[in-house]
């Protein structure tokens, strides 16, 4: 009674073992980059390199997946969730597990590339299996509570290796044998279902899918799929919120003690509301849909607070009115990326729905990847005429309106497409 009331009439799939065992999947995928990130001034002595080569425990892990998921999604489409999901998760606790026994920098690096390859084979699949589980409201449910356990698990576990980092450097890392009862639970509790059955009596009818006659290949038929307007639309709008995500993760700090005069532990505040906001978005995900005829004007409504709270960010005057746009920004986020995830898996039969996720994803791993690129670009060429607080903040005010503006075109033309 008491998860119905906080989650809505779906809350009940928490108690399901299949999904159980995509929150047990999902354990150690949001940790790659959390967990090390606040370790790596830490980390240059143990393994005798600089403080700016030690950061390449951070590249060697984000580079595979932007390659690979692609390719998992393909081979998921074609050999089912499990093995590769298994597989996926094994590698990542090898990986970051096996980086605990070694001062070898070169051997931390190769680790960390192996625990990049697992994660290729983590968020994707689990997304795309909650998609072959469930449908309508009870799917965004459950790709909500999915997104909210990332937050959980964010807020929990990096402390706990800033602790452990402090009594030996190697201890951190031993978190991340985790992954062992994570696959245990996987292998255990996950009933692949048949394609195209979800557990909920849906059926999205791949076997029935008349474009899958004719012999054509699977890659051939998932280009004519992402060539759709509606399809390509949804996609890309998917990906616009890790600009805005990302745009104030990158230039937080900076507006905080610059603009603000605040301080380092006053800009993790801000990081810390919008990450609660964006676990308590998340979770009403499945709520919102029940609520709603279409996913469409949510959508709308957290695009818009996207870029309004990021603007408040931006040109905040006090700490207390940015984290009013944090929770703002944090609150948009956690809806739109958790209704766009469960838009994007229906979007496809279940014979290509982990391709086309798996390529949703790599857009949002690339706009990650280029967002503070291109903010550093931009806000260098302006520093000179406005200074660089002003240019940090009308430049985050463009990314917010980019993400947000861009975001709401794309929801146009998905709505008046035909296909």
């Amino acid at each position: 009674m008491v998860l119905r009331s906080l989650l809505g009439e779906d809350a009940d799939i928490l108690r399901e073992w299949d999904f159980r065992a995509m929150l047990a999947a999902n354990l150690l995928a949001p940790l790659g980059i959390p967990l090390v990130s606040p370790l790596l001034n830490s980390l240059a002595g143990p393994f005798g390199v600089s403080t700016t080569r030690v950061g390449l425990l951070i590249s060697a892990y984000t580079a595979p997946p932007i390659f690979l998921i692609p390719v998992v999604g393909v081979l998921a489409d074609r050999y089912g969730r499990k093995p590769l999901l298994l597989a996926g998760i094994l590698l990542y606790g090898i990986g970051g597990t096996s980086i605990a026994f070694t001062t070898e920098f070169r051997v931390a690096v190769a680790l960390r590339f192996l625990q990049g390859i697992g994660f290729a084979a983590l968020t994707p699949i689990i997304i795309t299996s909650l998609g072959d589980l469930y449908g309508g409201s009870r799917e965004a449910t459950a790709q909500g509570l999915r997104f909210t356990s990332s937050g959980v698990y964010q807020a929990i576990f990096p402390p706990i290796a800033g602790v452990l980092v402090g009594v030996a450097w190697q201890y951190p890392f031993l978190i991340y044998a985790l992954a062992f009862p994570a696959a245990a639970a996987v292998y255990l509790w996950f009933d692949e279902p048949l394609a195209g059955r979800r557990t909920d009596g849906g059926d999205d009818g791949p076997a029935d899918d008349p474009e899958s006659d004719g012999g054509e290949s699977q890659v051939r038929e998932l280009l004519r799929l992402v060539r759709r307007p509606r399809v390509l639309s949804l996609i890309v709008g998917r990906a616009l919120p890790m600009l805005a995500w990302v745009g104030f993760l990158t230039y937080n700090s900076l507006l905080v003690v610059r603009a603000m005069n605040g301080t380092a532990a006053e800009a993790g505040i801000l990081v810390t509301i919008n990450s609660v906001t964006l676990a308590l978005g998340a979770s009403q995900a499945g709520r919102i849909t029940a609520m709603s005829d279409s996913r469409m004007w949510p959508l709308v409504v957290a695009n818009v607070a996207l870029g309004v709270g990021l603007a408040v960010v931006a040109f905040a005057p006090a700490l207390p009115v940015a984290g009013v746009g944090s929770g703002v920004l944090g609150l948009g986020f956690g809806v739109s990326l958790s209704l766009y995830r469960s838009v994007v898996t229906g979007l496809a039969p279940a014979t290509l729905r982990g391709s086309l996720v798996s390529i949703a994803e790599s857009l949002g791993r690339v706009a990650s990847t280029v967002t503070p690129i291109g903010m550093g670009v931009v806000v260098t060429a302006l520093t000179p005429a406005l200074g660089l607080v002003d240019a940090v903040r009308w430049t985050t005010v463009g990314v917010g309106v980019l993400a947000g503006g861009v975001g709401q075109l794309c929801l146009v033309v998905a709505r008046l497409s035909r296909e």
